[in-house]
This record gives structure tokens, C-alpha cells and sequence, in this order.
């Protein structure tokens, strides 16, 4: 059968007039506007695969979160580089949000490093991405999503989007018997109102003049009659995905 640009141009009139009906996430909305996705996918087979998809994670037997990882995962799966020599890394995006990948700490192209603000073309949803650059410098590092969420805790920096990277020197590597990487991350993300946070964490390491231009910064806003801000809030604290010092997985759940 053959279709001619006429009926090309009547589907994708169809197509938009089918997404106006659907309120776009913050991410789509900043997508929408970002530079637009590079061409297919080159042939030949990537050193890694990263694979964005909603799965659950367990942190213990009796707490168990769904949420966006990365290979169905937290931490996201070791990714092990060596300084100097190309890499390439093809990121599968399974999810209904356009995401981006961040290479947290290395000096690469903004094309491929993952921030939009720095002109990082987006992962279209359900779309693939193939990232090629040369790693550096070498030391641990991490990756991560860099999508702004907003008010959106299903989004961003609320997810279980992050896993590590080593970065092997090209010369001298270190010697040493054994390697143990610890990623700590937050779940249950909630927002809470009313001055809840406690305000004693800086314990020991406050700067006086900041602390006393932050209290009277709040006198005066609570004098004028505003409200406390909004805050986020977690349910679950984890080292490696799993939130009890005592159960030994909590180390081991990362491979060396």
C-alpha cells in the first residue's frame, strides 16, 4: 500500500490533536522545548546498557517501594570505565517521561553529558539514546537522572535513578584488597507544612551571622502573616538499597 506526504501529514495532524487531550508533565513540558533527539541508533554492540523502567525495591522484608530505576535495580548496576579510553553506552528509556542520564563529575561533551541546561538532547519516552564519550577524570562517580521534577515526587531526584562509576586510572592504579561502594538514597518522598523539619542538624558547624540573618528572616515572615514552606519528607533511609545496618545484603548488594 502506498502512502503519500498528504497522508503523512493528516496522521500526524491526528497524533497532535490526540496528545492535546493529555496534560503534559513538567519533563515533557521542558522536553517539548529541548533540542530534538539525535538519529537511530548506530549498529555495533555498546560496552554498557542502562535500561530506565518502573520496577520495586525491596529495602527490607517488610518495606518494599515501586519507583523509576535503572535495570530494574538500586543502586543502578556498577559501570566500570578506564580513563582515557571511549565507552559507549546505549540508555533505553521504557518509561512514559522523557528523562535524561547524568554523568555526575566527569569532564564530557554537553551532548552527551545529561544536564538540558547545558543542551543535552532528552531520552525520548519509550525511545533509546546511545551515548559516546571518553570517561574522565578517573576516581568514583556516579550517574543519575537530571530531570527537574517539580511537584512531581514520582520525578527527578525522588526516584531510584542513580547507581555508581569507576573510573579506572590509565596509569598507577592503587592497590588494594578489596573495593566496597556505598550509595545512600532516600524513599517515600512526602510533602509536609508547618516547620517540621528539625532545625538542629548544622549542630556543631553553623555559621553565627547566617543563623542569625535566617532567624530573622523567618521572624519577619511569620510577622507578615505567611505561611511555613513546603517541605519534602522521607519514609526510608538506605545504604545500597536496603535501609538496616544489620543485614550484611546492605553491603554485598553492590558488585566489587
Amino acid at each position: 500500500m502506498q502512502i503519500t506526504r498528504r497522508d503523512v501529514l493528516k496522521l500526524g495532524g491526528l497524533a497532535l490533536l490526540a496528545g492535546g487531550a493529555a496534560k503534559p508533565t513538567p519533563a515533557a513540558a521542558s522536553a517539548a522545548s529541548a533540542p530534538p533527539s539525535p538519529a537511530p541508533v548506530a549498529p555495533g554492540r555498546a560496552d554498557h546498557t542502562v535500561r530506565i523502567a518502573i520496577g520495586l525495591v525491596e529495602l527490607a522484608p517488610d518495606t518494599i517501594v515501586s519507583t523509576t530505576t535503572y535495570n530494574g535495580q538500586f543502586p543502578g548496576p556498577l559501570l566500570r570505565f578506564t580513563e582515557g579510553r571511549p565507552v559507549v553506552v546505549d540508555v533505553h528509556n521504557d518509561t512514559n517521561t522523557p528523562e535524561l542520564l547524568h554523568w555526575h563529575g566527569q569532564r564530557i561533551p554537553a551532548e552527551v553529558d545529561g544536564a538540558a541546561e547545558e543542551g543535552t538532547p532528552y531520552i525520548p519516552a519509550h525511545g533509546t539514546r546511545r551515548l559516546s564519550f571518553t570517561p574522565g577524570p578517573a576516581g568514583f562517580r556516579f550517574y543519575h537522572t537530571h530531570v527537574a521534577a517539580h511537584d512531581d515526587l514520582n520525578l527527578g531526584t525522588y526516584t531510584g535513578q542513580a547507581g555508581p562509576v569507576v573510573i579506572e586510572p590509565a596509569a598507577n592504579p592503587g592497590a588494594y584488597d578489596q573495593e566496597v561502594f556505598l550509595v545512600l538514597k532516600e524513599f517515600g518522598p512526602a510533602f509536609s507544612q508547618g516547620g517540621d523539619m528539625a532545625q538542629n542538624f548544622l549542630a556543631g558547624s553553623e555559621v553565627p551571622a547566617l543563623k542569625r540573618s535566617g532567624e530573622k528572616a523567618m521572624a519577619a515572615s511569620l510577622a507578615r502573616g505567611m505561611p511555613h514552606g513546603y517541605e519534602v519528607g522521607y519514609t526510608a533511609f538506605s545504604v545500597n538499597g536496603r535501609n538496616t545496618h544489620t543485614d550484611q545484603r546492605m553491603i554485598n548488594s553492590v558488585p566489587a
